[in-house]
């Protein structure tokens, strides 16, 4: 499994021959200019909310790629409306796609588009495939709900914001990492603009002295499990 961070809480995950796009938000980053979306492999989208700044550019790419939209039965019907293919899910709920399972999780948060039309309850996802296991958190406060995580899922890596302010800040984050007992941690949804840049030495460091490791990706840069 390879995940690539395009910028703020955009991922790019490759298993085996499948390509999974998530929150695609690239050309209204400007840390993400040399990004190139025309490049971009996609055979699905995940989507976990419906905010700007995670969907701006799910119709460019759906219709060059065809991909097929997964998130929550409000997100999916809008784009399904539009033409688009969609595979509609909601919390609680998993399947199993060609690439491995996806389960739907809570997540604390709101959800709208940019028009202020309904987007759903928020969520994020846990892909199991090629034997790993990923959280893929969405934008979310910390949760008591993240503890049942690890009751169905042992997790190779939690995909985490740390940005605070929209979202949990790195405090937080520890604690999510102690809740769904995984202590390697990819950091995402921090830096794009003001209210969520962060110190990265310094996030890094309150990890460490919590026996964690934190990941913190340069645009473009990846990781595989």
């Amino acid at each position: 499994m390879k995940i690539t961070f395009y910028g703020h809480a955009t991922l790019g995950i490759q298993i085996k021959d499948i390509h999974i796009l998530v929150d695609p938000f690239i050309t209204g980053n400007e840390k993400a200019s040399e990004i190139d979306i025309e490049q971009i492999k996609a055979d699905y989208i995940l989507l976990t909310h419906a905010h700007q700044d995670h969907t701006l550019d799910v119709e460019t790419i759906a219709k060059r790629t065809g991909a097929v939209i997964v998130s929550n039965h409000e997100i999916v019907t809008h784009y399904q409306n539009l033409g688009f293919e969609g595979h509609p899910m909601n919390h609680g709920g998993s399947w199993d796609f060609e690439f491995g399972n996806v389960r739907y999780v809570n997540a604390i948060h709101t959800s709208s588009f940019p028009d202020g039309k309904y987007g759903g309850q928020p969520g994020g996802f846990i892909i199991e495939g090629e034997h790993k296991n990923i959280y893929i958190a969405g934008d979310t406060a910390l949760t008591m709900d993240m503890k049942l995580i690890p009751l169905r899922t042992k997790l190779d890596l939690a995909i985490l914001p740390i940005g605070d302010n929209f979202t949990m800040g790195v405090e937080d984050a520890i604690l999510a990492s102690d809740f769904v007992e995984c202590d390697k941690v990819l950091g995402y949804h921090f830096d794009t603009f003001g209210y969520i840049e962060i110190d990265h030495d310094e996030a890094k460091r309150k990890f460490f002295e919590k026996d964690k490791d934190l990941m913190l990706l340069g645009i473009g840069e990846s990781v595989e499990l």
